[in-house]
């Protein structure tokens, strides 16, 4: 089964890697990706990921005074159509604090996940290996839909 058939009827969350794989057109993970990213624009599903990852993408483009690279993050973040940038409020920041309380996850992580359950998602799309299981909510690593030969160079 692939990955889009794994993500159901959605919504669906996206952490900070798939959106980077997706601009800077990583050559293994982009043909997993983009079935996603059509079907969002497509309405097939809606996606939700917090303004966290707005901050996480644009780092290494201001680090390199790389003003494209930087628009193409921003533009992606604030006007894709299906795509929801969950502010970082009270309640969400709450909901990640509470997380933190009770799962072994990191602020960012638990700042994303909030996000992912706050607006009910079905599915986590990320590539971090150190998520535990939440009750809820499918997290699925974009590495599980890569072919065998490309599976092992990400290991």
């Amino acid at each position: 089964m692939g990955l889009t058939d794994e993500l159901g009827a959605g919504p669906i969350a996206l952490d900070t890697a798939v959106f980077i794989y997706y601009v800077e057109e990583h050559a293994d993970f982009l043909p997993v990706i983009e079935p996603v990213f059509a079907g969002v624009d497509a309405g097939r599903w809606s996606a939700v990921t917090s303004s966290l990852t707005l901050l996480e993408t644009l780092v290494v483009p201001y680090r390199a005074a790389d003003t494209a690279l930087a628009e193409r993050y921003e533009t992606l973040l604030s006007r894709s159509r299906g795509l929801t940038l969950r502010e970082l409020n009270r309640p969400l920041l709450r909901a990640a604090a509470h997380l933190r309380a009770v799962l072994p996850v990191k602020t960012p992580d638990a700042i994303q996940l909030a996000a992912a359950l706050g607006a009910r998602c079905t599915a986590f799309l990320t590539n971090d290996r150190d998520l535990p299981t939440i009750p809820g909510l499918r997290v699925l690593q974009l590495r599980d839909y890569l072919g065998p030969r490309r599976r092992s160079r990400q290991r």
